[in-house]
């Protein structure tokens, strides 16, 4: 925990020279408000260095095989294509929260990464609701946009990549993580959060090291929650190295899931020109891409699952 005494530390000599303004008539009433929020701060870190380093297991997971079908953890990634990729990334994450939407599921945003002009790097979602992991786990794979982007002044169509990958949520029962295995690191979020953010530590990073596997969780307010939610997509991605192993051909297993992001390795295609989806794995296309985009994918979920 070096690095939550660290920030206890900081946070204890800040409070020390904002004591020293109280004497300052004009300057009191702002240092009270900062001590205020200095200590609530300094609360919260003192109660995550005293949680053991394990997440908390979702009351509603079965305890079959470890997997909550009511709960899933989503990645998407720009890839191939520069800039449009990133546009397009945020485009199946709009996608994916109206589709949510829709189903009435609860929507968490865990971490994101974002480019120039807003444009999505990175994005980890967690959904819960009914048949949320079973609903949306063979989205998993390399989508492929074609279109003519805003800056293009030729009309040239232009192809982009992202990748997506659906991770469940895993019973601790299921993959059991030494804590002794875990390099922790807090450190200061560059995202949502409100001001605290940039005043303590609450994002967090973990390292698995046996496997080199990082998770970041910078989102939450809360540093506990952050650390709980990382912990929860630590524990998944561990079982996926899992499944991939038992598996025992990778590149195979690779082909089913996300892959590199390059354009050649793609499950489904985003042709804007011909106003249509087509999924590649079952040779189905459909004729309502904006609808779609807008979070209207029942009939493509259902395609899959009847396939799958």
């Amino acid at each position: 925990m070096d690095y939550i005494q660290q920030q206890l530390l900081e946070i204890d000599k800040k409070i020390a020279d904002l004591k020293l303004l109280l004497e300052d008539s004009e300057l009191a009433d702002l240092a009270k408000t900062e001590i205020t929020e200095l200590e609530k701060q300094k609360q919260e870190l003192e109660q995550s260095a005293s949680t053991p380093m394990q997440s908390t297991s979702d009351k509603s997971e079965p305890a079959g095989n470890g997997v909550n079908p009511n709960v899933a953890i989503l990645e998407i990634r720009s890839a191939a294509g520069g800039d449009e990729a990133g546009l397009f990334a945020g485009d199946l994450y709009r996608m994916y929260v109206r589709f949510a939407e829709s189903k009435k599921w609860s929507v968490d945003e865990l971490d994101r990464s974002e480019g120039k002009l807003g444009q999505i790097k990175e994005v980890i979602l967690k959904f819960k609701g009914k048949d949320a992991y079973t609903d949306l786990k063979f989205e998993s794979g390399v989508h492929r946009v074609q279109r003519v982007p805003s800056t293009e002044s030729s009309g040239r169509i232009h192809t982009s990549t992202a990748t997506v990958a659906v991770l469940p949520q895993i019973s601790e029962a299921q993959v059991t993580i030494n804590p002794g295995d875990i390099e922790f690191e807090a450190f200061r979020s560059g995202g949502a959060g409100g001001q605290n953010v940039n005043k303590v530590s609450t994002a967090v990073r973990l390292k698995h090291k046996p496997t080199g596997i990082v998770v970041t969780c910078q989102t939450e307010r809360s540093q506990l929650q952050n650390r709980e939610n990382a912990m929860a997509l630590l524990r998944a991605k561990l079982w996926e190295a899992e499944q991939v192993k038992r598996a025992g051909n990778i590149e195979e297993q690779r082909s089913l899931q996300v892959g590199t992001g390059e354009r050649s390795e793609k499950i489904r295609t985003y042709n804007f020109p011909q106003n249509r989806i087509t999924d590649h794995r079952i040779g189905k296309s459909w004729h309502n891409l904006e609808e779609i985009l807008e979070g209207d994918l029942d009939d493509i979920v259902q395609a899959l699952k009847e396939k799958g």
